[in-house]
C-alpha cells in the first residue's frame, strides 16, 4: 500500500466526506474518489459505503484505519528522524493562535493557514500533517503531549437591558448545532456542561452557535445564552452585552498539542516556551471563582488543585 493512499483514506474516514477530505488534502474531490477507489482495487475490499447523502466505514475500513494512523506516523517519525532534529514547525490552529507563540525569535514557526476545527487539527498532528496544534481536548490520548496554553472562561449573552453584573449557570440557554463536522468539540463540550449544571440544552440546525445568526437567536430567546470560545472576538450588536458566568464557571481549555514521542529538539523547546511563557500569562485571566471543566478534560486535574 502506498502512504499516499493510506494518507487519502484516513482524511476521508476522519472527515466522512469527500469534499472536505479533498479540502484539507488539497486534491480535487474526483481525484481522491479514484484513489480511494484504486486502494479498495488494491486490498479486494470496499473500505467505504457511499451514497449522495452519507459516507460511511465498512468493516474493513474500521479494522484499517488504527493501523493506517499507526503506519502514517512511523514513516512521519522516520522522516522527522533522517532530516534531523531542527527546522521550522509547522503550527495549526482553530481561532485562537498565542502572539508569543509566533514572534518567538528562538523558534521557527510555520502558521498553517488551514483554520479547521480542534478535533480534525488534533487529528492532522497525529497523523504527521502538522507538527504541534492551538485546540481544544475533550479527553487524554497516549499518543499525544498536552500543554495548557489558556483556561478561557467563557460568558453568556444576553439583553443590554438585563439587571445583574452576573448569570448563574443553570439560567443559561446552551446551543448545540447538527454539524458534528465543525462543531463536534463544542457539542460535547455544551452538553456535558449542561447536564452537570441544570442549564437548558437547546438543539439548533442553522449553525447559529456564533456570529450574526447567534446574535439573533439570543435576541429572540430574551434570555442568557452560553457564547462558544470560538467567536470570543465577535463584536456584540448595541442590544446585546456579554455576562460572567457564575456557579460554576465554564472553562474552555485551549491546548499546545504535540505527538508524545516527538523528541526532536525544536519541539521540545516549543513545549517549554508554551510552559513557562504563554500560559502563566494567559492563566492571569482565570476566574477566581468556582468553575466546572468537562470530567475527561486533560487538564481538569492540574487546575482543580490550584483552587
Amino acid at each position: 500500500m502506498e502512504l499516499r493512499l493510506l494518507r487519502y483514506f484516513v482524511a476521508v474516514a476522519e472527515e466522512l466526506h469527500f469534499a472536505r477530505a479533498a479540502a484539507r488534502l488539497r486534491i480535487a474531490a474526483p481525484s481522491l474518489s479514484q484513489q480511494i477507489k484504486s486502494l479498495e482495487a488494491s486490498l479486494s475490499t470496499p473500505l467505504f459505503v457511499r451514497d449522495r447523502r452519507h459516507v460511511e466505514l465498512t468493516p474493513a475500513g474500521r479494522m484499517l484505519l488504527p493501523d493506517a494512523r499507526e503506519i502514517l506516523e512511523l514513516a512521519a517519525r522516520a522522516e522527522r528522524r533522517l532530516a534531523g532534529a531542527t527546522g521550522p514547525l509547522r503550527v495549526g490552529y482553530v481561532s485562537w493562535l498565542p502572539e508569543q507563540l509566533v514572534a518567538s525569535p528562538a523558534l521557527d514557526i510555520r502558521v498553517d493557514e488551514w483554520v479547521m476545527p480542534s478535533h480534525v487539527q488534533i487529528a492532522r498532528v497525529l497523523d504527521g500533517g502538522l507538527d504541534a496544534a492551538v485546540a481544544w481536548a475533550g479527553s487524554r490520548d497516549e499518543r499525544l503531549d498536552f500543554r495548557l496554553l489558556w483556561p478561557e472562561p467563557l460568558v453568556a449573552v444576553t439583553s443590554a437591558g438585563r439587571s445583574g453584573k452576573t448569570v448563574s449557570a443553570r439560567k443559561l440557554r446552551v446551543l448545540v448545532d447538527s454539524d458534528l463536522t465543525s462543531g463536534q468539540a463544542w457539542n460535547d463540550f455544551a452538553t456535558e456542561f449542561a447536564n452537570a449544571t441544570g442549564a437548558r440544552l437547546m438543539h439548533i440546525n442553522d449553525g447559529g452557535i456564533a456570529g450574526a445568526a447567534f446574535h439573533d437567536r439570543v435576541a429572540r430567546l430574551n434570555a442568557p445564552v452560553l457564547m462558544s470560545p470560538k467567536r470570543h472576538f465577535d463584536r456584540l450588536p448595541a442590544s446585546l452585552r456579554t455576562t460572567p458566568v457564575v456557579d460554576p464557571c465554564p472553562l474552555w481549555c485551549w491546548s499546545l498539542v504535540t505527538r508524545a514521542k516527538d523528541e526532536r529538539d525544536s519541539i521540545a523547546a516549543l513545549r517549554e516556551h508554551a510552559s513557562n511563557v504563554i500560559h502563566p500569562a494567559a492563566s492571569s485571566a482565570a476566574p477566581g471563582r468556582a468553575i466546572w471543566l468537562p470530567s475527561a478534560d486533560p487538564h481538569r486535574d492540574h487546575i482543580r488543585s490550584l483552587e
